[in-house]
């Protein structure tokens, strides 16, 4: 038999004391419970979650079903042109941070999402 050392509060070590001798049958059990599959899925809140504000615009036009006229006219805001352009010309001075890195590459996605998003749009109205 192997033996497991684990160091924990001196308060949960005061309430399994007198279970210590059914503390193998008890972690049975909890690896049983554990491999449970769970079936109810985590509610995201987008308001908290950390969504790049040029993706949550996309998000919220895609969300109101644009006609494929709209969606071929659709443009981010003027704030997020501008962080691209901000974005942009720190990358061709060389001066990115790492976050900035990962936020250009979102820009970067949401463009070739729109192009085929607006490829797709044109075939539908032609």
């Amino acid at each position: 038999m192997a033996e497991f050392t684990i160091q924990i509060p001196d308060e949960l070590a005061q309430h399994l004391e007198p279970l210590q001798n059914r503390l193998p049958e008890l972690l049975w059990r909890l690896l049983d419970i554990v491999n449970v599959p769970i079936t109810i899925q985590p509610i995201v809140n987008p308001e908290t979650t950390n969504i790049p504000a040029v993706y949550q615009e996309a998000i919220d036009f895609l969300i109101k079903g644009p006609k494929p006229e709209e969606i071929i006219n659709f443009k981010v805001s003027f704030q997020s042109q501008t962080r691209l352009q901000e974005l942009l010309e720190k990358n061709r001075s060389a001066t990115l941070s790492q976050i900035e890195l990962a936020e250009l590459d979102v820009y970067e996605q949401l463009e070739q999402m729109m192009i085929l998003l607006k490829a797709r749009a044109y075939s539908a109205i032609s």
